[in-house]
């Protein structure tokens, strides 16, 4: 029998238990720097140095943290369930967990890129310095999608979301536009599990079963009721 499809729409919030911290945090990895300085493509015209060693930082407390058992829960969900995760996170913990379809809408911090030529992608582990340069002779950034750059996999997101049999929201405040709209995409009749310590607001969506929890105590949750 072929199984149902479950999609998953996950944010910042399962990774802040694995200690990497989230953007809208009042501790949060952001404070300390405005969002212009780093994460725009003015910033990196303006200051490379600057944006790179932050993403470097990043590259690091990614290498360090390990997935925490609302990733691993969420792997499990595989035995049971055609699963597709589109994640805003650009940490790999969902692939590390077990999870073997992620798609990462906002990039991948294990990655680099030319910076005139979006598809010359390539593996990255290290920090990125100022000089480096792809094949192509540009210098290099990390493959991460910043404020005032189109998000390329949104339509790819938005049509996997209407092929949703249930679907869960994980994590995020869905304050970010255009991944938070992404949810308006799942059918009316599907079943739609928001796990998160503050459940946003979701307009007049129908089905919603919220669990006001964290990540890791939601998942235990989702997982008596579906598995």
């Amino acid at each position: 029998m072929k199984k149902k499809h479950l999609v998953i729409l996950s944010g910042a919030g399962i990774s802040a238990e694995s200690g990497l911290k989230t953007f809208r945090d009042s501790d949060g990895l952001w404070m300390g720097y405005n969002i212009e300085d780093v994460a725009t493509p003015r910033a990196f015209k303006k200051n490379p140095q600057l944006v790179l060693d932050f993403y470097n930082m990043r590259r690091r407390d990614v290498a360090a943290a390990e997935p925490n058992t609302a990733h691993v829960g969420l792997a499990t969900l595989q035995e049971k369930f055609d699963v597709t995760i589109v994640t805003q996170n650009i940490d790999d913990l969902h692939e590390r967990a077990g999870s073997k379809n992620v798609m990462h809408l906002h990039g991948e911090i294990f990655k680099m890129r030319s910076s005139v030529n979006d598809d010359l992608i390539m593996e990255i582990r290290e920090d990125i310095q100022f000089g480096d340069k792809a094949s192509d002779g540009a210098q290099l950034r990390p493959h991460i999608v910043w404020f005032e750059e189109p998000v390329p996999l949104i339509e790819e997101a938005a049509a996997i979301m209407s092929t949703a049999d249930l679907f869960v929201l994980i994590g995020t405040s869905l304050q970010v536009y255009p991944a938070a709209g992404l949810i308006h995409y799942v059918p009316d009749e599907t079943p739609k599990y928001i796990i998160d310590r503050k459940i946003p607001l979701i307009g007049n969506l129908r089905n919603i079963i919220p669990f006001e929890n964290t990540a890791t105590e939601g998942i235990k949750q989702l997982l008596e009721l579906i598995k």
